[in-house]
């Protein structure tokens, strides 16, 4: 494979260099902008600690749909440790309309669609924060800081996260955001997953700008120390310490499985857990790992396989509690339920390349250097009983965090910024 064209080379510097430059103004106007960052990491107050929002009334107490005995109460208290590319988007959508459907108060980023990632999350990085804050939905991008998040929501508050089979979400991230990653750039062959499997440690830089994207991602956004030894005690204390704070762990593979559990613990309505893929990708970009390359994959991100395998583990455990048939039953009316809405819709019946998307505001928000990520049209008639809901359901995560009142000042910027340069 000859080398890249010199004018391709150049424009990637230029682009680096101005990428520099724009964070570093954007962090200088940042550090004005927000309190001080031991302002958020204070010592926990009584003010701090109090609880934020009162016992469930017994207006809450409700009968679940599926008929089980007794009464489970709503639960509108919940924080989202939002992986990447983990399917996470698709259940941020559910998160958005269920807090928008009973007016909860969320706790946004401050100018940007994350937490300051991936620096680690701190109470003073949300939107308008004053001490003594409380909020009802945490669920943007951020490296997990469970001190901090547990400051900002009320004692009961219900942890979830979702992890993905770390073979596939390495791959994933690699085509994603392998081109912001400087060491990259050394790869010459034209399928550079491959040469990089091959001898990772060879261009691997623990240290280099955004290498927390291409080893050990789920660990990383976890809070953890992605450098450490698989065999250290460590990664098993991590580990039990997630299945301690997270009353559930969903599993991309089996995403509807997940979010009939979902729907169990939180006591939700079927129309609640409703959802079209957002975030997707081309199947053309997305190449799939062989069987040697998957087990190079899964041995460079050592650290997520065991995190993955134990919650693979457990949520079968679950499933087996909620029981086998009664699983089969409620999957196969969640995806009855989704088709029928892809039906009312969605035009065309699919999601569509960036170019074909009508609208400005449902074009999803792509990686850099490519339009890769997939959206959709709204149907022009739809009755007056599903437009609204079909408007959320179909609303990318930027568009949806602005329409929810975020200010997203940072990310719009970066936004004309790309647009300009045709980035």
């Amino acid at each position: 494979m000859p080398p890249l064209p010199k004018k391709r080379w150049e424009s990637m510097a230029k682009g680096l260099v101005l990428g520099a430059l724009f964070t570093s103004f954007l962090l200088l106007l940042y550090s004005y902008a927000v309190p001080p960052l031991h302002a958020g990491l204070a010592s926990t107050t009584p003010e701090d600690s109090a609880p934020c929002s009162p016992a469930p009334s017994e207006s809450e107490l409700v009968t679940p749909a599926n008929g089980s005995a007794g009464g489970c109460r709503l639960r509108r208290d919940i924080v989202f440790l939002k992986t990447h590319k983990t399917a996470s988007s698709t259940l941020l959508n559910i998160l958005f309309r269920f807090g928008q459907k009973h007016r909860l108060k969320f706790a946004f980023p401050s100018g940007r669609n994350d937490f300051d990632y991936p620096t680690f999350f701190a109470r003073s990085q949300v939107q308008d924060y004053q001490p003594g804050a409380c909020f009802n939905i945490i669920c943007n991008h951020m490296r997990f800081h469970y001190q901090e998040v547990r400051s900002l929501v009320p004692p009961n508050a219900t942890f979830i996260t979702v992890l993905r089979d770390p073979a596939r979400l390495f791959e994933s991230s690699f085509h994603y955001f392998g081109s912001l990653v400087p060491f990259t750039w050394k790869l010459s062959s034209q399928d550079k997953l491959a040469e990089f499997l091959q001898d990772p440690d060879r261009y691997y830089d623990p240290n280099g700008y955004n290498a927390h994207y291409l080893r050990n991602l789920l660990f990383f956004d976890l809070g953890y120390d992605t450098g450490l030894d698989p065999s250290s005690p460590q990664v098993e204390e991590h580990i039990l310490e997630v299945e301690r704070r997270f009353h559930l762990v969903l599993l991309q593979e089996y995403f509807d499985e997940s979010l009939v559990l979902l729907k169990d613990l939180l006591c939700w309505e079927l129309e609640d857990v409703l959802y079209f893929k957002l975030n997707a990708r081309r199947d053309s970009s997305v190449p799939r790992l062989s069987g040697e390359l998957y087990r190079r994959a899964t041995a460079w991100n050592m650290l997520d396989a065991r995190l993955y395998r134990h919650f693979n583990a457990s949520f079968w455990h679950k499933v087996e509690a909620f029981g086998r048939e009664r699983m089969a039953r409620e999957v196969a009316a969640l995806r009855s339920a989704n088709e029928r809405m892809r039906r009312i819709c969605i035009d065309g019946g699919q999601a569509v390349d960036a170019a074909a998307i009508q609208d400005s505001a449902m074009q999803p928000w792509q990686p850099l250097g490519t339009k890769s990520i997939l959206g959709y049209n709204l149907k022009k008639s739809i009755g007056r009983r599903h437009k609204q809901l079909c408007r959320r359901m179909l609303t990318p995560e930027i568009q949806y965090l602005m329409d929810l009142g975020a200010n997203l000042w940072v990310t719009k910027l970066w936004k004309l910024i790309r647009d300009f340069l045709r980035w």
